[in-house]
């Protein structure tokens, strides 16, 4: 490693380094010496080839000197050409040892990404959905890319270091101090001239690098929130283009300017250390020259100590900094450790078992509710607050108890808030219940399996999120081994197949992220085919038609009539006209059942449903009316 190179370095692991940070425990090394265990062959073959490295990069000097005392004490052509090709052979086996040593470090680091990023991504899959309510998604991107390459960093830069420059300044010094100690010594007094201006130029840097970060980052949000169709939409109704530029323009001349002043300091550090090492050189080649002349030294001494020169400072220098790089890639590991440290509130039990075959119920028994507050489920790190939320725990269901026999369809109403999807969201266990139960052809939803929990329950919920991924991605994600032709059906049950068969592309055609190159009505259609193509023994429906106009609603209407026939439904509609047929319909109104019944009785109660009814009735009236639409005819 040159003069140069050690300067570099020493910047960047010291704009690594955190403030205050001290994740060094004995816990988070245990731990991390477990992601390294599987590695540990191929640790040990790489640490053999950095000593082998070493050595060959100390003993090249040592050849050179001793050309030099071949040439002057004129011992004739054999000797220089057999030292000189030794040093070629060296120069070979030098870089096959390097070749070798960084081939070894990058399986090891790109090994431990793997295993990070599969531990968090999976990890993450089974935090409940309050987790993701709550998480910022950059924040937890964020965790499975910067960190996870973070904490590698040990692996792929730090050991390999740290095993090398301890070799090879051993060496160096040993041979050194053989040739002669007074030059060692008057080398390493100007050692501080390289170490102290490096110390406070790299915090410095390091300084601004990490304004720049932020600086980046939050251009970053900006660029990610406005550049999303409903982001761009906002703006575009807003009118506020020009605000968004110069807001955004003003972080990025921040950039640049700190851009340019850390490259000036940077440049004006290397070119000083340059002049260090020069320096140095002088004092090697200045008394290293006198001791020659003198007689007390060879001249090829000379030689040997100025060509290790910079494999003594260098390896110092970068030693100095292993602690900031170990302490920087530590931090990093406790970062993903923080998130694998998550204990899910969703969790299947050892003795869980699948749900019975065929037809079954979706019974509540005293079902209490409430949402879980923020620090049972999230990280203030993951949500970028300062303290956690610490409100929630208050009640949302209030023993509610219910039961919708096998092929029954129950419909939930009620106002907005009154707890619907919230009690649709118990069945597919997306939450927990607080007490009571929730039991699926008799068996409490807690004591099942998630595959048969997942194969048995199937829902559509408002939004009809879907993937950026092609329409037949989107629809075998409900059925992965689904062949063209079933989806073809699916779609066709959804009075969608037309307008898919309409595209250059088909069932290949790309929808766009969330969906938005689809209609809203084509979207929901999408999922409802999605639903059709499951064929699950329970299905739920949460506003499922509320994007479809009335020509739309009323063909996916039969569809789903089709889809739920034979099937336990539990159905939740704002238009009270789509449950008229329900067999039993339930109001829920503050977190309880005020009423029950067909649409029939109900009416003739006249309570609650019977107000949400003629609300609704007196509303499509005076539509009607607007449009010159006599309903009475």
């Amino acid at each position: 490693m040159s003069m140069d190179r050690a300067a570099w370095s020493y910047m960047h692991a010291m704009g690594k380094a955190k403030d205050g940070a001290n994740p060094f425990t004995k816990v988070t090394l245990k731990r991390v010496l477990g992601f390294a265990r599987p590695y540990r062959l191929r640790i040990l073959v790489f640490i053999v080839f950095s000593i082998l490295d070493a050595v060959v990069s100390v003993a090249t000097p040592v050849l050179a000197g001793q050309v030099v005392d071949a040439i002057v004490a004129r011992s004739g052509l054999g000797p220089v050409v057999f030292l000189a090709a030794l040093i070629g052979v060296l120069a070979i086996a030098d870089a096959a040892f390097s070749l070798l040593s960084r081939w070894m470090s990058s399986l090891i680091g790109e090994g431990v990404i793997l295993d990070l990023r599969r531990a968090v991504f999976d990890h993450v899959q089974k935090m409940p959905i309050a987790f993701f309510m709550r998480t910022r998604t950059g924040a937890l991107v964020s965790r499975l890319n910067n960190d996870v390459i973070g904490a590698q960093s040990a692996f792929a830069g730090t050991l390999s270091g740290v095993v090398s420059n301890s070799v090879s300044l051993i060496l160096t010094v040993a041979v050194m101090v053989q040739k002669s100690w007074l030059v060692t010594l008057l080398s390493l007094l100007l050692l501080p001239l390289f170490l102290l201006p490096a110390r406070r130029m790299g915090a410095k840097i390091a300084d601004m690098r990490r304004e720049a970060a932020a600086y980046n980052a939050a251009m970053g949000n900006q660029m990610t929130e406005r550049f999303s169709a409903p982001g761009a939409t906002l703006i575009k109704l807003f009118g506020r283009p020009d605000e968004e530029s110069a807001e955004f323009a003003a972080k990025a001349k921040r950039v640049r300017d700190i851009g340019v002043r850390s490259t000036v300091l940077a440049f004006a550090f290397i070119t000083s250390l340059t002049l260090v090492s020069s320096l140095a050189l002088a004092l090697v080649y200045g008394v290293g020259g006198w001791l020659a002349v003198s007689g007390q030294m060879a001249a090829g001494d000379v030689v040997v100590l100025a060509l290790l020169l910079t494999k003594l400072y260098a390896p110092i220098t970068s030693l100095s900094n292993a602690r900031v790089d170990v302490m920087s890639a530590l931090v990093s590991f406790e970062r993903v450790f923080e998130v694998l440290d998550l204990v899910p509130l969703i969790r299947e039990k050892d003795s869980a078992r699948p749900l019975p075959e065929g037809p079954v119920s979706v019974e509540f028994d005293d079902v209490r509710f409430s949402y879980p507050s923020a620090d049972k489920v999230s990280l203030a790190s993951l949500e970028e607050v300062a303290v956690l939320d610490t409100r929630g725990g208050e009640q949302v269901l209030h023993g509610l108890s219910f039961t919708v026999e096998p092929g029954q369809t129950v419909a939930l109403v009620g106002s907005s808030g009154a707890g619907k999807s919230t009690t649709a969201q118990l069945i597919a266990r997306l939450y927990d219940v607080d007490s009571g139960a929730v039991r699926i052809g008799g068996v409490d939803v807690r004591d099942t399996t998630f595959a048969s929990l997942r194969s048995t329950v199937g829902m559509v919920t408002q939004d009809g999120h879907l993937f950026h991924e092609s329409i037949a991605t989107n629809l075998r994600l409900a059925a992965p081994v689904a062949t063209d032709e079933e989806l073809w059906d699916a779609l066709r049950r959804a009075r969608l197949d037309g307008m898919v068969r309409s595209l250059p592309d088909g069932l290949e055609t790309v929808v766009g992220e969330r969906g938005y190159r689809l209609s809203g009505g084509e979207r929901q259609r999408l999922t409802i085919a999605r639903l059709l193509l499951a064929q699950p023994r329970v299905v739920i429906l949460d506003e499922a038609t509320a994007s479809l106009d009335s020509t739309n609603e009323a063909a996916v209407q039969a569809a789903l009539t089709e889809a739920l026939e034979g099937r336990t439904a539990l159905v939740i509609a704002h238009r009270l006209s789509t449950i008229r047929a329900a067999d039993q319909i339930l109001v829920v109104e503050d977190g309880r059942i005020v009423e029950r019944g067909t649409h029939t009785d109900l009416l003739a109660a006249e309570g609650r449903y019977a107000e949400l009814y003629n609300t609704q009735f007196a509303q499509a009236v005076a539509v009607a009316e607007d449009a010159g639409v006599d309903l009475a005819g």
